[in-house]
């Protein structure tokens, strides 16, 4: 590893890494058995339910959980390979940022972040140097000399990543290091780690689609185990293929099939103008989803549908019926009341059909 650059402000940033892996760890209920492929210097955000494998697949990639099967491989080396390769964690050049900042309570922020480069035989007044340096960039300026209780939540998390980089990994794990902070603090931690790990081979670990269309290049939906769907972030999140896709797209996504160049299911009919749905939509018969948004439906015209419950919003009330959902105005849901059917229409710019199983 070569010694961090003492340039104010330019800390040494390692050449992006190009990341191979499969996955499989069996658990009690499942097995998870994940292939990812990560190019040099870019972020792969994967998401789905809790529990689905997505933070097996993080430990087993640092090296805190071990493979059942398949291989894991980094810039040409191999890391892993059951039953009988395995490198430990210290050795592998990937770092694990998490939701707990776990910094070192009785080291400074600066010792904190000199702690990586000091055990792989930097000299001490070099990677303090370049601590100061990193903890500039991620916006603590001055602040190395306090210690963890005299920072904030954000402020640790801001020195968790300039620890992370000052390491020079070879490639980033990021698991869900934002979902404890507060929307304005998450705000300002995700900008800065979007220009903080350009260019770094980063897998970020989500369950907020805001995160991944921020920071993420690719996006990798998991369910029990198993990759469902993936491909660049918005056209994921534009045309999911699963109903767990469609929630975290915060879409909704209804199964029928193609009939007369649109969609039906049950007596209820939507049309689209997208000219990918429309060839979707073409053959009679064939299964087909309709994804839209809760706030394009209209209430008071078109399809009957019978209401399940009723949400408030920051904005309004999210009206659940048995035809999907519809996000309205306070004063358009004062008179609804679950068990009422009420008619609702999608105009048909505001649909798109992706296939169905």
């Amino acid at each position: 590893m070569s010694e961090p650059s003492t340039a104010p402000d330019a800390p040494a940033i390692p050449d992006a890494a190009a990341l191979r892996a499969r996955i499989i760890v069996r658990r009690r209920d499942f097995a998870v058995d994940i292939a990812l492929e990560a190019a040099a210097g870019e972020t792969v955000a994967v998401m789905g339910r809790s529990g689905a494998g997505k933070s097996t697949l993080l430990g087993a990639l640092a090296g805190l959980t071990p493979l059942d099967g398949g291989e894991i491989v980094l810039d040409g080396r191999l890391l892993d390979r059951a039953p009988r390769v395995r490198t430990a964690p210290m050795k592998r050049g990937i770092v694990l940022l998490g939701q707990d900042a776990r910094l070192f309570p009785h080291l400074t922020a600066r010792e904190n972040v000199a702690f990586g480069p000091r055990a792989a035989g930097v000299p001490a007044s070099l990677a303090r140097s370049s601590a100061d340096e990193w903890l500039a960039r991620v916006g603590l300026r001055g602040a190395g000399d306090r210690r963890p209780a005299q920072l904030s939540g954000g402020e640790q998390q801001r020195v968790a990543v300039a620890r992370a980089l000052a390491a020079e990994p070879r490639v980033v794990l990021l698991d869900e290091p934002l979902v404890a902070l507060d929307a304005v603090t998450a705000s300002e931690i995700r900008a800065m780690l979007r220009e903080r790990l350009a260019g770094v081979t980063t897998i970020a670990v989500t369950h907020d689609a805001v995160d991944a269309a921020a920071l993420a290049d690719r996006l990798v939906i998991v369910e029990r185990g198993r990759v469902t769907q993936a491909g660049p972030v918005r056209e994921v999140l534009a045309a999911p293929t699963t109903a767990v896709a469609a929630a975290i797209a915060g879409l909704e996504r209804l199964e029928g099939v193609a009939r007369r160049g649109g969609w039906e299911s049950a007596g209820m009919r939507l049309e689209s103008t997208d000219v990918a749905s429309l060839a979707l939509a073409a053959t009679d018969g064939v299964p087909l989803a309709a994804v839209f948004r809760a706030a394009d439906v209209r209430l008071g015209e078109g399809c009957p549908a019978t209401v399940r419950g009723l949400e408030p919003t920051p904005t309004g009330v999210r009206i659940v019926t048995d035809r999907g959902a519809a996000e309205v105005s306070p004063s358009e849901a004062t008179a609804i009341r679950v068990g009422d059917v009420v008619l609702v229409r999608v105009a048909p710019d505001r649909v798109r059909f992706v296939a169905a199983s």
